[in-house]
């Protein structure tokens, strides 16, 4: 007949067994856990280096910005320039050719003043 030592035995056996078992399992957990530390500590490190790439370009464009803003204006300037001597030149080509015109009236009025 069992007694009730027999059944405390069973029941600490049975116990000691799961404790085994609870062991390894924490075991595997603290593995586990362990191997996604460093896997999440390599990616913050990889996010850190992307970002900080990401700053300096953002702040590579903002000068080339700054940079494309006075090469605007240089180029504004210079097309205001280029108009001007435009304009200047039609001018003087149409002074020219007024000229022109003046000085072949009065060779052709001296040359039908001349005798044959």
């Amino acid at each position: 007949m069992a007694g009730p030592n027999d059944d405390l035995e069973a029941r600490v056996s049975a116990l000691e067994s799961q404790m085994r078992l609870v062991r390894a399992d924490a075991a595997a957990a603290r593995v586990l856990a362990g191997g996604a530390d460093r896997d999440v500590s390599a990616f913050a490190t990889k996010l850190d280096a992307h970002t900080r790439a990401l700053n300096a370009l953002r702040e590579t464009q903002l000068e080339q910005g700054v940079a494309l803003s006075g090469l605007t204006q240089r180029v504004d300037g210079l097309t205001q320039r280029v108009d001007g001597l435009e304009r200047e030149m039609r001018q003087g080509f149409a002074m020219t050719a007024t000229g022109m015109a003046r000085i072949t009236e009065l060779l052709e009025g001296i040359a039908g003043s001349q005798p044959d």
